[in-house]
């Protein structure tokens, strides 16, 4: 009789050998399946990790979006807080009933006076180019004219002071400018 595991025309096989290749077999694949195992733990513990970090990103973008939006909401909280006691000023002013125009033009003069105060602690400088040379970058020349004694090219007179705020140029002056003889 012939052994099943055997084909004809084979040399018979050793058992032994066989159920050797077989556990050698199950060893490698039970290192394998627990191998697997660890990688896809490995990778779950991962993927957490990604997650958790994502999270705390999109949070920290939230709350920056937030604080930027509080902060350009608030932005002009300090200058208004300063001109709180001008506008004070300028009702208390008109609440008082004086024929004395000398008073009024007083009070106007210091309420005029602090309202520069605050504008310049708050970076706003004002352009008054009167004797000094046209600059198309800060004045706007609106007239030429005739300026006896005046250096040609100069501004003789302002009709409407520029500002410039932090050193960026919020408006130009308007200027009349010495012509040429």
């Amino acid at each position: 009789m012939t052994n099943p595991k055997e084909s004809p025309g084979s040399a018979p096989q050793d058992d032994s050998r066989l159920d050797a290749a077989n556990a050698g077999g199950t060893d490698e694949l039970e290192t394998l399946s627990r191998q697997l195992a660890e990688a896809e733990t490995s990778l779950a513990g991962m993927r957490e990790t990604v997650l958790r970090e994502r999270a705390d990103i999109d949070n920290q973008r939230k709350r920056m979006q937030r604080d930027l939006e509080q902060s350009l909401k608030f932005a002009n909280e300090k200058l208004l807080r300063d001109l709180l006691p001008v506008y004070d000023g300028l009702e208390s002013g008109l609440a008082v009933e004086t024929a004395d125009v000398a008073a009024m033009r007083e009070g106007l003069n210091l309420t005029l006076k602090s309202l520069l105060k605050i504008a310049e602690s708050n970076g706003l400088q004002q352009v008054d180019p009167v004797g000094q040379p046209l600059d198309p970058e800060r004045h706007h020349a609106v007239a030429m004219v005739d300026a006896p004694g005046a250096v040609p090219g100069t501004v003789v007179s302002v009709m409407q002071k520029g500002y410039v705020l932090n050193g960026r140029l919020l408006r130009p002056a308007l200027v009349s400018v010495a012509k040429e003889p």
